[in-house]
């Protein structure tokens, strides 16, 4: 597809392989990795994203939903993928089609694997979602027993692991993170003493991954920090990753504003003197949220520049002072230029929200440009 507009975003693939390696370095031998490469890998793209994760060393691959392991499939992925949430019974015999391998928690879902699996003679390896205090989806931890043996009764599939998510995310040193454990080491007891024996326990996100290594279990699920982003700053063991993406646009258009002048929509963002201003082609369509003129900079010539005014749906602009800013030149929203940074936190504080929100949110309208070396 022709890319005409001149923004994109930059994916270094070679920092990610670094963060993979750096991640599996802090993992005891025999503990699996699985890189989790949901919503296009956190708007990162999938299928680039996967392919080098696994060349630096990612055992798995985690997915939210079927359609995006079909994808990796398409693609020619033949990794081991984990789909992270239970599918829709209709979508049971092309889990099975696509060896994909899925996560259960209800026995209508138990029911419609182990059916679709029988049709295809195959026998399908299966997770067990277990709820310990996120209370979004899995079995309760107290049922964990008897949703295991509810698998069991299926022939077609196999207990291959039991796994959990940590409610407070970002934090491994919340005293709720011990309520859940506890709670989940209690389910896993329960699922042996009903005859199962699971080779993969995992529980582990990015915030345990790197800085509780007592929670590693037979397997990790790093999301964010493969992508070079701490999930809380200053986080203990985050010393080692490099971010990945970089997000970048030209100038379209350099304009001479007089003082007193109202910009974009609504007015709100008033000249207090003569000022030149730049239009920058990202807008909210893009990912760059609306509420990220209220707090957000930007870098051109190395040095930083405030929002000026609402950000558009495919535009904003940058008040650069009395800076001879022309068009061509390059802005940068998420990344360096020069020595400064703006990484993905401070964008994420400038919108009053989060790296992971940012990330997924750069739509398809920008273009990937992927470096490697």
């Amino acid at each position: 597809m022709e890319n005409y507009r001149p923004a994109w975003a930059e994916v270094d693939l070679s920092a990610l392989a670094g963060n993979v390696r750096y991640l599996k370095s802090l993992l005891q031998d025999g503990v699996r990795l699985l890189a989790v490469v949901k919503a296009d890998a956190y708007g990162h793209g999938a299928i680039p994203v996967s392919r080098a994760a696994l060349g630096a060393g990612a055992d798995w691959l985690g997915v939210a939903t079927v359609e995006e392991g079909l994808e990796l499939r398409r693609a020619g992925v033949v990794a081991r993928i984990l789909v992270l949430a239970e599918p829709p019974p209709g979508a049971a015999r092309a889990v099975v089609e696509g060896g994909l391998t899925p996560t259960v928690y209800t026995p209508g879902g138990v029911s419609a694997l182990g059916k679709a699996a029988a049709e295809a003679g195959v026998r399908l390896p299966v997770h067990l979602k277990v709820d310990t205090g996120m209370r979004r989806v899995g079995v309760p931890s107290e049922a964990a027993g008897e949703a295991a043996r509810f698998v069991l009764k299926e022939p077609h599939l196999e207990l291959e692991g039991v796994f959990t998510h940590f409610a407070v995310a970002d934090d491994p040193f919340h005293p709720f993170l011990k309520v859940q454990v506890e709670r989940f080491r209690r389910a896993v007891e329960e699922v042996r003493s009903v005859g199962a024996d699971p080779p993969l326990v995992h529980a582990a996100n990015s915030a345990a991954t790197l800085a509780r290594p007592d929670l590693h279990f037979d397997m990790v699920r790093p999301g964010l920090a493969l992508y070079g982003v701490s999930p809380a700053p200053g986080l203990p063991g985050s010393e080692g990753l490099r971010p990945v993406l970089s997000l970048k646009a030209r100038v379209v258009l350099s304009k001479r504003v007089e003082a007193g002048e109202g910009i974009s929509y609504g007015l709100r963002y008033l000249l207090k003197r003569p000022a030149r201003l730049v239009t920058v082609p990202l807008g909210y369509a893009d990912g760059v949220m609306r509420a990220f003129w209220e707090k957000g900079e930007v870098l051109i010539r190395g040095r930083r520049w405030p929002v000026a005014g609402v950000v558009c749906m495919d535009l904003f602009m940058v008040d650069v002072g009395e800076e001879e800013v022309e068009a061509g030149e390059e802005v940068v929203v998420i990344g360096s230029q020069g020595g400064e940074r703006i990484d993905a936190w401070e964008h994420a504080a400038a919108c009053g929200t989060i790296p992971y929100e940012v990330l997924t949110r750069i739509g398809p309208r920008v273009p990937r440009v992927y470096l490697e070396g």
